[in-house]
């Protein structure tokens, strides 16, 4: 690897009467590693994820995912990684050996900060005692169970392979393989849910202690069956009755919300999504992956990769689908729809910090905000008002050129 050179300090992008400093320190860096498969495809899920076959081709695929990184070093710069996380699909498809190789093979490229931060997602169908044993022992230290609901009917209507007790016991058996911190995922606003439904879930979910719960409302996305096909959701009364009784029960319990629909004990807020939303940078390897990278010159590319598993492990073809550099006057949307997600937001001289922008290219959006009462008054941090939070995409909008 080479430092790349940072002797030209301004790069104009798409607003050139506001110039963009050279990086003085760069982001900290995370790793996003997709696994593509899953046992079945969920009726409301639009990310990049297929049915598995029988036999899944996990040689070939760690070997794709090494090249790919490789193909990634050169926006290292030096850094180390700061957290990893293993997304799907359902990663915990893969065996350990598999997982291991990877792992072995991404520390002797980059290397690991001393308290890295490794998650892998999995879903309660998938749960062997051993295999996850053998996961805590590569070093994987956080798991993310995909529970979503404990009732059988709400279950049947996602197309959940798992049923309540094998949620229940998932949690049981990540504590005695030895993982200390895991994170439920759990839906709310699920098809004919009442408000005492959507509280049982919550309670059941707080009874088994995890560390974290990504508690967030069930919504449509195009290109899903749901979508196609609309179940009976809740009215919006309800749904409004659900989200704040739940946030009232999560408090009282000691989760604290710090993020739109992330909620956590004192300390175990997830660090790799606290590095996304403030705007950290993290190279996005395998199918349909995302990344962002910052350069010392002031360059911040995105990236996403080849979607397709077969077209990701055809060498024939490119593992990147396409890049994009961001232009000065997407800067402030791109770094705000992230940071401002974070209830408490983030200290205002991480803006040019992370974006090589001054603080008053802000100025025009942020004063509009304020007035509006969607942004705090607050020099020294970016943060949005409760009723900012409520309504994200009109506060993100005063930032749109």
């Amino acid at each position: 690897m080479t430092r790349e050179s940072s002797a030209s300090p301004l790069i104009f992008g798409g607003d050139a009467q506001s110039p963009r400093a050279a990086l003085p320190v760069l982001p900290p860096l995370a790793l996003y590693i997709h696994i593509p498969w899953c046992v079945r495809k969920c009726p409301y899920c639009d990310f990049n994820s297929h049915t598995a076959s029988p036999v899944l081709p996990e040689e070939e695929y760690v070997d794709a995912l090494l090249a790919d990184l490789d193909q990634d070093l050169h926006a290292v710069y030096g850094r180390e990684l700061s957290s990893i996380f293993f997304g799907g699909g359902t990663p915990s498809l893969f065996s350990a050996d598999s997982l291991g190789r990877l792992l072995k093979g991404v520390e002797q490229r980059i290397p690991f900060a001393s308290d890295i931060e490794i998650t892998l997602e999995a879903n309660p169908g998938t749960f062997e005692q051993d295999k996850f044993v053998a996961y805590r022992k590569l070093g994987i230290n956080r798991l993310s169970i995909g529970i979503q609901s404990f009732q059988q009917e709400k279950l049947e209507a996602l197309g959940r392979i798992h049923n309540g007790d094998e949620a229940v016991r998932a949690a049981g058996m990540a504590r005695q393989a030895g993982f200390d911190n895991f994170n439920l995922d759990l839906m709310h606003g699920l098809p004919n849910q009442s408000l005492d439904d959507a509280l049982a879930d919550l309670r059941t979910a707080i009874a088994l202690k995890p560390t974290h719960l990504s508690w967030y409302q069930l919504t449509l996305e195009p290109n899903t069956v749901f979508w196609n096909q609309p179940p009976t959701l809740p009215e919006d009364d309800t749904l409004w009755d659900i989200q704040e009784a739940g946030q009232a029960l999560l408090a009282k319990h000691g989760y604290a919300q710090y993020e739109v629909s992330a909620y956590a004990l004192p300390g175990r807020p997830a660090r790799h999504n606290l590095n996304y939303w403030s705007f950290g940078d993290f190279i996005g390897i395998g199918a349909g992956a995302h990344g962002k990278l910052s350069h010392p010159d002031g360059r911040i590319i995105r990236t996403w990769k080849t979607r397709l598993p077969k077209d990701y492990l055809n060498p024939a073809k490119s593992f990147k689908a396409g890049e994009k550099a961001l232009g000065n006057d997407e800067m402030p949307f791109e770094f705000l729809m992230n940071a401002l997600r974070l209830t408490e937001g983030v200290e205002s001289r991480l803006y040019p910090e992370r974006t090589g922008m001054t603080l008053e290219s802000l100025a025009e959006g942020r004063r509009e905000a304020e007035q509006s009462g969607l942004l705090q008054v607050e020099p020294s941090r970016l943060v949005a008002t409760e009723r900012g939070q409520l309504f994200l995409n009109d506060l993100l909008q005063k930032f749109l050129t």
